[in-house]
């Protein structure tokens, strides 16, 4: 409820009756409820003073409650189109809370998400003597500085991170998919997750509590940061990025690790090194008030020193919390100052076409002191060639 206050707040200070919700990371941050997002529109009405309510289709009616006490009234469609469309719905639902003549802040004028193929009338349409006044910062603002009880959460799925690593590196072997090992890592992983959380543990964002794999980046694949498959099976002198990210209260880490299949080459040895030497740069520059350029520029110097400046393909890192990427951006366009209570990946990265790519990601905290590092599984190349 806190945060719905604080919601309020700004809603008062800005002259706002209302405020209305699409996007559904942000829905789930103010309620604690979080459903799939289809076709179907849905939204979140706060208003100043009235009841928290839900628009959405009747398959979530019975959802909402089962998820969370904050929302006071559910107002539903069938489905869509329908023979009357749900942004017509919600128009009529929006005149029934006091609201067709108010000013709303909102995160999306359309007045629906926009998913897998939606087409409809834009909310403002509908209600043409409301002023709607975009406010699609507000919640993503209140999320970027984390609580006492958000990072609680994140040091929670740092240590399953860590046990789901672990699992990947001790699975991995010559002629096996990197899928197979992905699966069977995750899964044993996740049993022991909820043997030692209990009963009441469950996934909040996720269908699956743990996600922990290759994504493809074996051999040469590994150069391909974004790379989603491969065919082929893991073989002697592959380069392999392994990652996990685990749901804890919604919130999840980032963790991955750059290992070597067999006795590394010495330019392997030599990309493993600049890149580890790239990341403890940005250890270094982590600090309060330091802007989230100086990162990026702590690691464009080490690759350009090395020579290997030509191989990057992505800034230092980014935010993290209810979602894999969100703000700040650790880029060099980005003058945003950090704070103490941001957490952030640490990811610089770069990559060769042919050969192999080189990339941990750690989970950062700052601190008031300076920086924490929340993942803690061994970076060294020792510890990571698999034999």
């Amino acid at each position: 409820m806190r945060r719905i206050e604080q919601v309020r707040k700004t809603l008062r200070r800005r002259r706002l009756d209302a405020l209305y919700l699409t996007n559904g990371t942000s829905m789930f941050y103010l309620t604690g409820y979080s459903f799939i997002s289809t076709e179907r529109p849905a939204a979140l009405v706060i208003p100043v003073d009235g009841k928290i309510t839900f628009l959405g289709p009747r398959l979530e009616k019975d959802h909402v409650p089962l998820e969370t006490k904050l929302v006071e009234e559910v107002k539903t469609y069938l489905d869509y189109p329908g023979e009357k469309h749900p942004i017509e719905h919600f128009a009529d639902f929006l005149r029934e809370m006091g609201l067709a003549k108010k000013r709303i802040g909102m995160d999306n004028k359309s007045g629906a998400s926009m998913m897998w193929g939606y087409e409809g009338p834009s909310i403002a349409k509908k209600l043409p003597d409301a002023k709607l006044v975009d406010a699609s910062e507000l919640v993503p603002s209140l999320r970027v500085v984390k609580s006492v009880e958000e990072i609680e959460l994140i040091r929670e799925s740092c240590k399953w991170a860590n046990l789901a690593v672990s699992l990947l590196q001790e699975y991995t072997c010559e002629e096996l998919w990197d899928a197979a090992v992905a699966l069977e890592a995750t899964c044993d992983a996740t049993i022991a997750m909820k043997k030692t959380l209990g009963p009441d543990y469950q996934p909040k964002r996720n269908v699956y509590p743990i996600n922990a794999g290759f994504r493809g980046q074996i051999g040469e694949m590994s150069a391909i940061p974004h790379s989603m498959s491969t065919k082929r099976m893991i073989k002697k002198g592959d380069v392999i990025i392994a990652e996990a990210a685990v749901d804890v209260g919604g919130y999840s880490c980032e963790l991955e690790r750059t290992m070597i299949v067999g006795e590394p080459s010495p330019k392997q040895k030599r990309y493993f090194e600049v890149m580890t030497s790239a990341q403890d740069a940005a250890f270094q520059a982590f600090k309060p008030r330091a802007k989230c350029s100086e990162i990026d520029k702590a690691t464009i110097n080490v690759f350009k020193k090395a020579g290997l400046i030509h191989l990057v393909e992505h800034h230092t890192g980014h935010g993290l919390g209810l979602e894999g990427h969100e703000p700040p951006w650790l880029d060099i366009g980005n003058e945003q100052p950090l704070s103490a209570g941001m957490v952030l990946s640490c990811e610089p990265g770069f990559y060769e076409i042919g050969f192999g790519g080189f990339r941990h990601s750690d989970t950062i905290l700052i601190t008031e002191e300076g920086k924490e590092q929340m993942t803690y599984y061994p970076r060294e190349l020792e510890n990571l060639i698999i034999k």
